[in-house]
């Protein structure tokens, strides 16, 4: 609930909800579109992300609502189950198996994603945008605003699409966009630090109503410039109370018995879940203050926000790293910021729809383009360089593999990247080396040390050091430190002085426990 303790920190969160509301707006009727679903879908989505998701959330910055990375599910989802009403009883059961996961503290899983990876992400994030909003910004609206996919839905990609832009552009669309920067680069680096007023009146406010009376005047024919249907908001207009309540959807529980149902469910609840985590992750490293979001409860907020989102018309909802970057850059303080954006879309589609349908998708683009620059400024990229390549190459390639697929796949590799290293650590640490003595009998003793944590990924550099051992030497194996053994290293070791007898080496074990069953030899 909106305690006394939110509502101290209205002064900031008033204004950074107000500049997110604007930035989800337009991205809410995107992924809607995207997904083959109705317009309003997308709101419904947006308005439930941020009232449910955000009082039932304990993240102070996260806003929640409809993800571009389930477009292509949801897609796919509709044409398999045959209608909109059969997929939405399709998201109560995925919001559902969200909350279940959540009860069974699933949300661990957030804590495996590395700094690097998490940092790559936020960086990838902010050149995507970048990108994506370039040729928005030219007037060229192919692709819908808010997509994150390296390949578009018209045959085009993320950097041929601003190719075909430049071929493309609106005079209209650019001057708005070019106006719309300088205003935010002034008001950001000058304006902020005149005074209090400054920072209530957020520069992403003055310019979206700078891009509303520019549509204003070229309807009306000043400066001979126009902008097209495409190039501006389009929110579904309802004229009465009726017609809007029309616009919600409720789902059809027929398809319960239809065993496609669940298997879609469980893809959508576990990649909602994913994106969500990995959402927390980075925008707790976007805190100021560090703060570490309980994951484990905001797996349950998703899922009741699924589940309410899926009872009334909804689209899915994840937490989404723009709107909570968004948030962040434009001075929120509490989950209130989140909160009230929801508020501010129910609202704008009841009362004010029409003066929204007059803001130029432009003016959207230049906001879009400072929150992708405060995300991936250069001297982020110089301080993951001098962390060192076992930092700086994950990193490197979470933002590349992001650029040429989606988020998901970015984090995968940019993983996979980082377990190279783990692992090369474990391979080289697996033990130490004590140096070689003689003794009385003449031989040359090896002393090897294992670590307290053997794992199976030590075997090899175990096997490398031991078949390295010269013949007619004495070696002793110690295993006093260890706590924990993989079996494929006791099992290597169980059966090691039987290869040593034929090099003439002898061989010493210190607490080494042999295994109470042996796999047969084949």
């Amino acid at each position: 609930m909106i305690n006394s303790t939110l509502l101290k920190e209205i002064k900031s969160d008033l204004p950074a909800s107000i500049v997110v509301f604007f930035v989800a707006l337009p991205l809410c009727l995107g992924i809607a579109l995207a997904s083959g679903a109705p317009l309003f879908s997308g709101v419904i989505a947006g308005i439930v992300g941020g009232i449910v998701v955000g009082m039932a959330s304990g993240s102070r910055f996260g806003v929640s609502g409809p993800a571009a990375g389930l477009a292509v599910v949801v897609f796919g989802a509709i044409a398999t189950l045959g209608s909109w009403e059969a997929f939405l009883a399709t998201l109560v059961i995925a919001g559902l198996m969200q909350i279940a996961m959540g009860y069974a503290k699933a949300g661990f899983i957030a804590y495996f994603f590395p700094t690097s990876v998490i940092t790559g992400l936020l960086s990838g994030i902010g050149i995507l945008i970048i990108l994506k909003q370039i040729p928005h910004a030219l007037g060229y609206t192919s692709d819908y605003l808010g997509d994150e996919s390296f390949f578009q839905a018209n045959g085009e990609n993320t950097f041929t699409a601003i190719m075909v832009a430049w071929q493309h552009l609106t005079p209209g669309a650019v001057l708005i966009a070019l106006v719309s920067l300088a205003i935010l680069i002034f008001w950001d680096k000058v304006l902020l630090k005149k005074g209090r007023f400054f920072q209530i009146l957020q520069g992403p406010i003055v310019v979206v109503f700078f891009g509303i009376v520019m549509n204003y005047l070229y309807q009306n024919g000043f400066f001979g410039l126009t902008l097209d249907p495409d190039q501006i908001v389009s929110l579904p207009v309802a004229s009465t109370i009726a017609e809007f309540v029309n616009q919600f959807t409720f789902p059809d529980f027929s398809v319960l018995t239809n065993p496609e149902v669940y298997k879609i469910a469980a893809v959508i609840a576990v990649v909602a879940s994913l994106e969500t985590l990995l959402c927390v992750e980075a925008t707790d490293k976007l805190d100021p203050h560090k703060r570490v979001t309980p994951t484990n409860r905001e797996l349950k907020a998703q899922g009741l926000g699924n589940l309410v989102s899926g009872l009334i018309g909804g689209l899915p909802i994840t937490q989404v790293v723009v709107r909570s970057s968004a948030n962040i850059t434009f001075g929120a303080k509490t989950k209130l910021s989140a909160i009230l954006h929801g508020f501010l879309l129910l609202i704008s589609v009841i009362a004010i729809a029409n003066l929204l349908n007059m803001i130029p998708l432009a003016s959207l683009a230049a906001i879009l383009i400072l929150v992708g620059y405060k995300l991936a400024q250069a001297s982020l990229f110089k301080s993951m360089y001098r962390l060192g390549w076992e930092q700086f190459i994950p990193f490197s390639v979470t933002i590349l593999v992001m650029l040429v697929s989606d988020l998901l796949t970015g984090v995968l590799f940019g993983l996979v990247a980082s377990i190279f290293f783990t692992l090369h650590h474990s391979y080289r640490n697996s033990y130490y080396m004590k140096d070689v003595v003689t003794n009385s009998e003449g031989r040359d003793v090896h002393h090897i040390v294992l670590a307290e944590e053997v794992s199976f990924f030590n075997k090899a550099s175990i096997i490398k050091s031991l078949k390295n051992i010269p013949e007619n030497s004495h070696v002793i194996i110690d295993c006093s430190r260890s706590k924990a053994i993989a079996y494929d290293v006791v099992d290597f070791m169980y059966h090691y002085p039987l290869q040593a007898e034929l090099k003439n080496i002898t061989v010493e074990m210190i607490n080494f426990i042999p295994p109470k069953n042996i796999l047969p030899s084949h």
